[in-house]
């Protein structure tokens, strides 16, 4: 589990190996990873949208931008956390992740960019 804190709000995340949906001898390995965004301001913030940089062992970046996550754009009132879990696939047994959200603190519309901190992905028997 890895967490860290940008501009009062907290990112933890933990991730697992989804053995029964990959495929070693194709090279498709399932991760997911889970996500638990905190307000810890005295403020409520939105979250609008997301960038992720995926990168496989062999180097290769995939990136993703999108709205919001899983479909939802959450607003956090202070003291309030919103989890997801959400899934990506690697043509490697060892990756990592990063990147950030974009957010908004309700009263004033100022922007904020939120870093979501780097975590690895990998195969249980890679560790070893």
């Amino acid at each position: 589990m890895v967490n860290q804190i940008t501009d009062g709000v907290r990112i933890t995340v933990e991730t697992g190996y989804e053995e029964r949906y990959s495929d070693m001898d194709s090279g498709n390995f399932v991760f997911t990873y889970k996500i638990t965004i905190e307000n810890t301001n005295d403020f409520p913030v939105q979250l609008l949208s997301r960038h992720w940089d995926i990168f496989d062992s062999n180097g290769e970046l995939t990136t993703v931008d999108g709205e919001g996550v899983v479909g939802k754009q959450p607003i956090l009132h202070p003291g309030e956390y919103y989890n997801y879990e959400s899934a990506c696939n690697l043509k490697t047994t060892i990756g990592r992740m990063s990147g950030y959200y974009n957010m908004v603190r309700v009263p004033d519309n100022k922007k904020l960019r939120v870093e979501i901190p780097e975590f690895e992905l990998a195969v249980p028997f890679m560790l070893n």
